[in-house]
């Protein structure tokens, strides 16, 4: 037989299988369908509708592999050939691996009914399988970029909402969609954004201490809102409250995902809604970390009240006077005036008690009350210098207050 006897008798037969092909595919999408019926349990729980676009799909798929068999050159148009056919939600209930099995329980329907036909037709199906396997993780990908686009805008809108405070009705719906897994207390964490920033591994860190975080890049700026994804047990409950992760450990955790320079975090507030407070705090705090020599990392908002005073921060004022000199003004003068002559003579037990006449045990004793009602130490440097900013700012805050006389 010559060369163009065997090409006439290939195309010959080319051209009976399409015909055969042709007259198939009503038989092989209905064997296709009871065979997702009875294999694929994800399949026979769809509502109807949804049913009815996968038969529609699997349909496409054996159409299109007749028109592909035809002309090879057509793989390019594989998935709007058997995708363009599914509706858009489609796309959001059948995952990637449910559409692996919907091609695959395809694939052996056909390979089961061409068994014993011609073996180009065999290698055909495979080459098909592959392509269309492709085709469907290009359209997974696409359609994963672009919900990962959305959701990077959706977070940073929601961030910036945190961060100034702006609230609407909408904003619970956004952090919802973002699937925010925070419960009750949150905290804001901030830095310096490093020139590769690695999001995953920020999420991976805060899921394997039980917290989720909102995360946002604001110029060279990295914010961080964190949130326990646990609620805090009730009182009484001590067990389960000490497995709690404290939202330091949680920063410290995070702190290689950050850029070099100062990290801050904010006090702890009670819901994401208070989170504003927190985002405030640690904004300021951290615009003024520098002035803090050998300041840690992460550092407390709070740990830089003073120096966030100086800069004018309004709620650092605040905090001072209402966290520290109203209430031992409140609870005690002696307290107060023992404190205040403790930081007046360089924090120096003897020469407080000489100006008091008291013992230097009886300073002790006022000292460790003076922690005990606001929660700082006078006895550690730093501790020192917040309690002496609220102590003036407090005097500034009572202009009217009789003046200090010093005892001889």
């Amino acid at each position: 037989m010559t060369t163009g006897d065997r090409r006439s008798t290939v195309v010959h037969s080319k051209e009976q299988t399409l015909a055969w092909l042709k007259t198939v595919t009503g038989e092989l999408a209905t064997a296709t369908l009871k065979r997702l019926d009875d294999t694929l349990p994800w399949y026979g729980d769809m509502p109807p509708g949804r049913r009815s676009a996968v038969g529609l799909v699997a349909q496409a798929g054996i159409t299109s592999f007749i028109h592909w068999f035809d002309d090879p050159t057509s793989t390019p148009w594989i998935a709007a050939d058997v995708f363009g056919a599914a509706p858009r939600e489609l796309l959001r209930s059948v995952s990637l691996t449910q559409t692996l099995q919907l091609i695959k329980v395809t694939v052996e329907v056909v390979e089961e009914r061409v068994k014993g036909r011609d073996e180009t037709l065999r290698e055909a199906i495979l080459l098909y399988s592959r392509e269309i396997a492709f085709a469907a993780a290009d359209v997974y990908a696409r359609a994963a970029e672009a919900r990962g686009l959305w959701d990077a805008r959706l977070e940073a809108l929601v961030v910036d909402s945190i961060l100034s405070g702006e609230y609407d009705d909408e904003l619970p719906s956004r952090i919802a969609a973002l699937g925010w897994h925070g419960h009750g207390e949150v905290s804001v964490l901030v830095g310096t954004a490093p020139g590769m920033l690695d999001v995953d591994m920020l999420r991976r860190t805060a899921r394997h201490l039980d917290a989720d975080v909102l995360i946002g890049v604001q110029g060279s700026r990295l914010v961080l809102v964190i949130g326990r994804a646990h609620p805090t047990p009730p009182d009484g409950e001590t067990t389960a409250e000490s497995t709690l992760v404290p939202f330091m450990d949680i920063a410290t955790a995070l702190e290689p995902g950050f850029g070099d320079g100062h990290l801050v975090l904010g006090h702890e507030v009670p819901s994401l809604v208070d989170a504003s407070k927190s985002a405030k705090a640690a904004l300021a705090g951290f615009a003024v970390a520098r002035s803090w020599r050998n300041a840690p990392r992460p550092a407390f908002a709070d740990d830089l009240l003073p120096e966030r005073a100086l800069a004018g921060d309004a709620l650092a004022r605040s905090t001072l006077i209402n966290r520290i000199y109203r209430p031992l003004q409140a609870h005690s003068t002696e307290l107060l005036a023992t404190l205040w002559c403790y930081l007046d003579n360089g924090r120096s037990l003897e020469a407080t008690a000489r100006e008091l006449f008291v013992h230097p045990n009886t300073v002790r004793y006022r000292l460790k009350r003076v922690s005990e009602v606001i929660g700082w130490d006078a006895t550690g440097a730093r501790e020192s210098l917040i309690l002496q900013a609220a102590l003036i700012l407090g005097s500034i805050a009572e202009p009217d207050a009789a003046p200090r006389r010093r005892r001889r």
